[in-house]
Formats: C-alpha cells, sequence, structure tokens
C-alpha cells in the first residue's frame, strides 16, 4: 500500500538542527502545508479539552504548548521567506494566512473547555509546587486567553473574532503596500554628475538598481525604510537632495493603489474597540500591561523628560550647522550638514574609516571574535547548506565543549524581494523539552557590491550588524524548557535590550583592532582614526534622538485613541500629536511618518515603539558594568549569559538585570549617553 506523500514544509528536516530544505518546498506546498497542520493542532487541543482527568500543568498547560508543532514548522519556513524573499505568490499567500492563523488562534483561546482548565490551574497556581519557567508558562497561557477574549460573553466574543480578523488581513496589507511603495518610489538620476559626493562603489550600485528595475540609462536612488536617507549625507546637489527627502517623506501618502491612509485610521479604531471590550482605557493600555513598564503615564513621562532635553539640544545644533552653511537650511539639508559638522570637529577625516571595515573581515574578525571571546561561541561556514536564497550564508555554532549548539544564517544584501530595515528571526526555536537547537537569521539590506569587489560598511551599518546579532545571540544561548519562553520571547520592551549591549563592542579596542584592516592592503587602522570613530559613535547628534522620540510620540498618539474619539485626517492628526508633545518645526521629521511606519502598523511594535528607549535606558547601565567589569571577558560574558541571553522569558526578565548589575535601572548613564545632561542619579 503506498504511503501518502509528506508536505515537504511539513516534513521533519534531516539536515543539521531541523533546518528546512528549503530547496524541496515551492510556493504551492505553503497553504495545504498550513491547512493541514492547523487540523491536525485543532485535533491535539480537542484531546486535550476533553481530557476526563483533572486538569494538571502536564496535562493541559504543557500540552497544549508541545502541540502545534506541524504549525510551528511551517510557520518557521514560510515567514522567514515572506520577509527577505517575497514575490506575488507569497504576498498572496501571506494576505490569505494573516486571517487564517489569526482564526486558528483564536479558536484555541476561546475554547471554553480548554479555558477552564487553564482557569483552574491559574486559580490554584500556589498549590501546584511550579518551577518558575512552568508558572510563567502558566500565567501566560491564562493572560492570552483572557486578552483573547475567552472571559466573555458570546456577542463580544464575536466581535473580538472579527476584530482580530480584520486587524490581521489590514496590517499585512499595510506591509506590503509599503514594501511596493518603496520599490517604486526610488529616484531616478539621469547624469553622473547629479550623484556628486556619493562612492565610486555607490555609484556603480545606482546604476546597477536601474539596469535592475529595466532603465536603459541613468542612476536609481532606492529608498531605505526610515525617514532619514543615508545618500542625503553625501550627496552635494541640494536639488536631489530634496528629490530623494520628498520621496522618502511621501510615501504611502499620495492617493494611488499604496496609499496606507485609510489603512492607518481602519487599524487605530479596531484596536481601539477590542481594548474597551477587553476592558482597557486604550489599545496602549491594553499592549503595556504586558511589558515591563508599569503604565502608559511612565512611558509618557520618560518621553516627555528625553525630548525636551532633546529640543533644547536641537536647538542648539541648528544654530550651529545654520552657521556653517551660512543660509538656512531645510529638512533635506540637515544631514547633509550634520556630516559636514562632524567632518570640521573631527580631528581626523573620518572618509577612510569605511576601507577598514569590509563585510566578511567584520564577521569573522569582529562579530564572531566578540561572541567568542565573550560566550566561547565558535563559528563554522556550511558552505555544504543551502538558505532561501543565493545571497544567504549559514553558520554552524559550536561551544566552548565543541558541542554544535545551533546555526546561524545571514542575509545581509538588498533587494527588490525583501522589505527593508533590518531584523533577526528563529526559523527554530530551542527548547529542552522538545530536544530543539535553535536556528536563527539576520536580516540586513546592504548594497550589494559588483562581483569581486568588497562590501565595505559605514559606521552605521556597522553598528546595526552588532545590533541585529545580539538578537541572534538572545537565540542562540537561549537554554529554557519551553519554546514559547525561549530566545527574543520576552517583553517588548525588554527585547532590544541585548541588542543594544551588543553594540557596544562594534568599536571596542580589542575587538575593533582585530577586524579593522584596510581591504586593499591589509594595513591595520591607524590608532588616530579608530579613536576618531569611537568619539563620533560617543557623539548622539539632537537629531537623531529627536527623530526617534518623535517616532515612538507618534506611535503612542496613535494608541492613546479612544473608541470615543473621531479621527479622520491621518496627516492633521500626526502634526497635532508631535505638536503637543513639543516638537515644534518640521524640520526633523519621525524617524517614520504614520503613512510607512511598519514597526507598528505591520510589525509587533504598536504602542511599543518606546522599548528602544526604555531598554536603552538598562543598556547604557549594562556597558557601565561591562567595562567596570574588565570589558570583553569571559567571565562577564557568562555573567550576563546566565543573567539574560540564556533565560529568554523564563524568568523576569527586570529582577534578573537588577540582580546583575546590583540594583534598580536608573536613567542617568542614558542622559549621558545621549548628551542630554549629565548623570542624575
Amino acid at each position: 500500500m503506498n504511503r501518502p506523500e509528506v508536505n515537504p514544509v511539513l516534513a521533519e528536516s534531516t539536515l543539521p538542527h531541523g533546518l528546512p530544505d528549503f530547496a524541496a518546498i515551492t510556493d504551492d506546498d505553503f497553504l495545504p502545508a498550513f491547512t493541514e497542520a492547523m487540523a491536525t493542532q485543532i485535533a491535539e487541543v480537542e484531546a486535550i479539552a476533553t481530557d476526563p482527568r483533572p486538569a494538571t500543568f502536564h496535562n493541559t498547560v504543557e500540552a497544549l504548548e508541545l502541540s502545534g508543532r506541524d504549525l510551528a514548522r511551517a510557520s518557521g519556513v514560510f515567514f522567514n521567506l515572506v520577509g527577505p524573499d517575497t514575490n506575488p505568490v507569497r504576498n498572496e499567500i501571506s494576505q490569505k494566512l494573516s486571517t487564517l492563523l489569526t482564526d486558528h488562534a483564536n479558536t484555541i483561546a476561546m475554547d471554553g473547555r480548554l479555558f477552564s482548565r487553564i482557569a483552574d490551574l491559574h486559580e490554584r497556581r500556589a498549590d501546584l509546587a511550579l518551577t518558575e519557567a512552568q508558572e510563567r508558562l502558566l500565567a501566560k497561557r491564562f493572560r492570552e486567553s483572557v486578552r483573547a477574549g475567552a472571559g466573555l460573553g458570546p456577542d463580544d466574543q464575536e466581535q473580538m473574532r472579527q476584530i482580530s480578523s480584520r486587524l490581521a488581513f489590514l496590517t499585512t496589507t499595510f506591509s506590503q503596500r509599503i514594501l511596493d511603495d518603496t520599490n517604486a518610489s526610488a529616484v531616478l538620476v539621469d547624469n553622473e554628475a547629479d550623484l556628486d559626493g556619493l562612492s565610486d562603489g555607490e555609484i556603480r550600485a545606482a546604476r546597477r538598481a536601474a539596469a535592475d528595475a529595466g532603465h536603459d540609462s541613468g542612476y536609481l536612488i532606492t529608498l531605505e525604510l526610515p525617514t532619514s536617507q543615508s545618500v542625503l549625507t553625501s550627496l552635494t546637489d541640494p536639488t536631489v537632495r530634496q528629490r530623494v527627502f520628498d520621496a522618502s517623506v511621501n510615501r504611502c501618502s499620495r492617493g494611488n493603489d499604496h496609499d496606507t491612509r485609510e489603512l492607518i485610521l481602519e487599524i487605530v479604531g479596531l484596536r481601539a474597540r477590542r481594548a474597551r471590550l477587553l476592558g482597557y482605557t486604550d489599545h496602549a493600555e491594553y499592549v503595556i500591561a504586558e511589558q515591563t513598564a508599569p503604565d502608559p503615564a511612565s512611558v509618557t513621562a520618560l518621553l516627555g523628560e528625553l525630548t525636551e532635553s532633546a529640543m533644547r539640544a536641537g536647538g542648539r545644533e541648528l544654530t550651529r550647522l545654520t552657521q556653517l552653511a551660512n543660509h538656512d537650511i531645510g529638512p533635506a539639508d540637515l544631514t547633509f550638514w550634520l556630516e559636514r559638522d562632524r567632518r570640521s570637529n573631527s580631528a581626523v577625516p573620518l572618509d577612510d574609516f569605511a576601507n577598514y571595515c569590509e563585510l566578511d573581515k567584520v564577521l569573522e574578525r569582529g562579530v564572531f571574535h566578540a561572541a567568542g571571546k565573550l560566550y566561547g561561541l565558535r563559528f563554522t561556514e556550511r558552505g555544504d547548506l543551502a538558505g532561501y536564497h543565493p545571497d544567504v550564508r549559514i553558520w554552524e555554532v559550536f561551544g566552548e565543549s565543541g558541542r554544535s549548539v545551533g546555526l546561524f544564517l545571514g542575509d545581509y544584501f538588498a533587494r527588490p524581494s525583501k522589505r527593508g530595515g533590518a531584523w533577526m528571526n528563529n526559523i527554530v526555536d530551542q527548547s529542552t523539552v522538545l530536544s530543539t537547537q535553535p536556528v536563527v537569521v539576520n536580516v540586513l539590506n546592504l548594497t550589494k557590491p559588483d562581483d569581486g569587489k568588497p562590501c565595505l560598511l559605514t559606521m552605521d551599518q556597522l553598528t546595526t550588524l552588532f545590533h541585529e546579532f545580539g538578537h541572534a545571540l538572545h537565540g542562540l544561548l537561549s537554554a529554557v524548557d519551553y519554546p514559547s519562553l525561549s530566545g527574543t520571547s520576552v517583553p517588548r520592551d525588554f527585547v532590544e535590550f541585548p541588542s543594544q549591549v551588543n553594540e557596544m563592542w562594534a568599536l571596542h579596542p580589542d575587538v575593533l583592532s582585530h577586524y579593522a584592516r584596510h581591504h586593499e592592503t591589509g594595513e591595520p587602522i591607524p590608532a588616530e582614526l579608530a579613536e576618531a570613530a569611537r568619539e563620533s559613535a560617543n557623539t548622539e547628534t539632537a537629531h537623531a534622538t529627536i527623530e526617534y522620540l518623535a517616532a515612538a510620540v507618534l506611535d503612542l498618539a496613535w494608541h492613546r485613541i479612544t473608541v470615543d474619539d473621531t479621527v479622520d485626517d491621518v496627516e492633521a492628526f500626526e502634526r497635532a500629536a508631535l505638536r503637543s508633545a513639543g516638537f515644534v518645526g518640521d524640520l526633523i521629521p519621525p524617524r517614520y511618518r504614520s503613512a510607512y511606519f511598519n514597526h507598528i502598523f505591520g510589525g509587533g511594535y504598536s504602542a511599543g515603539y518606546y522599548s528602544y528607549i526604555w531598554s536603552e535606558v538598562l543598556d547604557a547601565e549594562t556597558e557601565q558594568w561591562f567595562l567596570a567589569e574588565g570589558g570583553l571577558q569571559r567571565t562577564n560574558g557568562q555573567k550576563f549569559a546566565e543573567a539574560t541571553l540564556s533565560r529568554g522569558d523564563s524568568v523576569d526578565p527586570l529582577v534578573a538585570h537588577e540582580k546583575l548589575i546590583g540594583r534598580r535601572p536608573e536613567i542617568g548613564p542614558l542622559l549621558v549617553r545621549r548628551g542630554l545632561g549629565a548623570a542624575t542619579g
């Protein structure tokens, strides 16, 4: 008798650590795989819900945690494709799955029989003799069910289902429109002379981008996801700068098929309705209830304190730049003159710095070197393993004992099929109960060089590389029992903390000296250039702080809207929100304007974009702790890994951090780092 063929998406991989066999999978396999996997999990949940035995942690909470393994496998494959390498078919599948998976999750969360068992255990939790991780998993499952609407009446539950399903569709549509409009808004320049200020490599990349887009001639300046475009720091022609700035800031708000403004209004309205149904004032209160921040008022207070200081610093900065330019400057010119100001104040020109930061060298002798010194990790590239795209590289990761602990995938180059920005994802979650080890991927959007040419990193790109690898370390060093508590599965306003800490090693003397070699001569970076780079990195511009804070304030404003509020004009709301928070004038727009703010309307950061600055409070203190304890030392890495990187959400992350540094976090080191005042204690 012939056995039915296993869908390749669901087939258990025979590759190291469960790396998916991407070559065996086609787009036609995904929907059938998800359909089968969801049906399997529903059957598993039915068995848990109808178990005649009294509820225990193991037959209810742990059984639920370990259900849906096929669905986890399918999600690990598909959602690690649709972000960095999408296509029209995958977009369509993603749109369908957005509602199917939401409905599936709601069916489980609102199952009254299952919720009754979880609620019973939650009520008796003090008598169950659970480990801390088990207590946290039980509490998490109980809260998830309540927040999904399990405790509501039938009519309200139906409303919750409709709201959740519609939100899933809208947020997926939002992300797809941003990618489409970002590609469509690239700026075509006819003459090479108009690109004065760009490097030869950047000019070649612009010509290649134009050819790839079907242009017989010209140079295409592709857009990055944030409002600020890195090319604006270099382009000497103010007219070209203005064209690029306008293309960036007007994305998704031109009244065409890519316009997202009507999506925003519907999204915030639905989020407000959901919050009200669950007893919250607004979506921000609903979100922050699950974070380390105590409440929206505490977040607002932090942002307000920083905004006041940043705007004062911004005024001083603008005066200095205007004097330097000898004329008034506009939003399209600001970062250009900031770069001129930086150069004029640097004893050593930094123009040559990128020549010492070739991607492969930085990875092998910088990023991986620091991870080895701190955490005892060793990385061996596996050219015999294939990723989901030819540009993806794969390393096997080994611990000090020589045991393989996981796989690390690096996907570094931009392409039209990849959404903007940089991120880390888990393809396989670590779990001792499941005997799975992590498979994680870092995604960046560097400009791919011509064949035979090096990929040289700017200071910002160097920092991003180390930042995203900090997330990867959080996944690779995870050592917890349950997959939903592993790695980066921590509160949103804590998740950026480990990645921000890892940034400190990018220019650390012991790391920089190890990787910084001139890509042509092999000469080590001159000491004076290295010191100038560190000094520049430690000087945070008011512009950077203001554009971030404006975005965080804007996010919070959108999500403090209640069902009683009427908002029908996205731009008017944005202007009013920024003005009321103390952002005067239009010289520095938010890092993301509402229409292309994918973090909050397409991703998981709604009412949570403050997380970066909230985490930076912890990061600034931890950097001081590392340096006080001797810096790049194995003992320090071991302490940090034991307190944070290995624990995921199996312990209270703030309590663990307080134990590490010996006290509660304070804002003083952050204010000093950002040049906003002396330490206040």
